[in-house]
């Protein structure tokens, strides 16, 4: 089952948002201490994982774990991108349709009442990767990793291990809040094009300062 809305291109999706969104000074400063960070380890490793980290990774963690990928491979950077939770919940239908609208096409690979699984892909091309909501340690989520957290309920949660190289803080607005409102697609659509936006300037930010 193909799950697809949008004839948009992810790709074209992203270079937009790089150019109609705003970052502000404060916000951007936190981003690029973020890419200084992983920009370290990548040269250390020559490659690198990243996982995004919220409480119950069904909204926010997962739509930067999504438009981290396609930023990593527009920049051509060998970085791998996962995310997780504290809690175990679902994909939430919202996150999926607006990554839908924005041009990623889900495929269901694994259909379970609770948490189905799917894979995306972008662009025509045959590059997939799965998704699905998962425990920060989940198999699936390469180690050593550096750990972003995406929302201010998973900052005091997240479990120290040796299984991470470093963390940092990213906070997005609680879209768990809004769901059901009248304004739920707008806010949406708004966080998503902005973390969009910001996986753009970050990964740019790590390709430049490799080159």
């Amino acid at each position: 089952m193909i799950l697809k809305i949008s004839t948009i291109s992810a790709k074209d999706f992203l270079i937009s948002a790089s150019k109609k969104s705003t970052i502000f000074k404060e916000r951007k400063e936190v981003l690029l201490r973020i890419a200084e960070g992983i920009t370290t380890n990548f040269l250390k490793k020559g490659t690198l994982n990243i996982s995004f980290i919220s409480k119950n990774n069904a909204r926010t963690s997962q739509i930067c774990q999504v438009w981290a990928f396609l930023a990593s491979k527009n920049f051509q950077l060998p970085i791998s991108t996962f995310s997780g939770g504290i809690e175990v919940t679902t994909f939430y239908r919202n996150t999926i349709r607006v990554l839908q609208k924005s041009g990623f096409h889900f495929q269901l690979d694994n259909f379970s009442h609770q948490n189905p699984k799917y894979s995306v892909s972008f662009n025509n091309e045959k590059t997939t990767f799965l998704v699905f909501s998962k425990h920060y340690d989940d198999v699936i989520n390469k180690e050593p990793f550096i750990a972003i957290m995406t929302c201010k309920k998973s900052m005091n949660q997240f479990i120290t291990s040796s299984s991470f190289i470093n963390e940092y803080h990213l906070p997005y607005f609680d879209l768990k809040t809004i769901d059901g409102s009248v304004n739920q697609e707008e806010k949406y659509e708004a966080i998503n094009q902005q973390i969009a936006c910001e996986m753009y300037f970050l990964f740019s930010t790590i390709k430049n300062s490799l080159s």
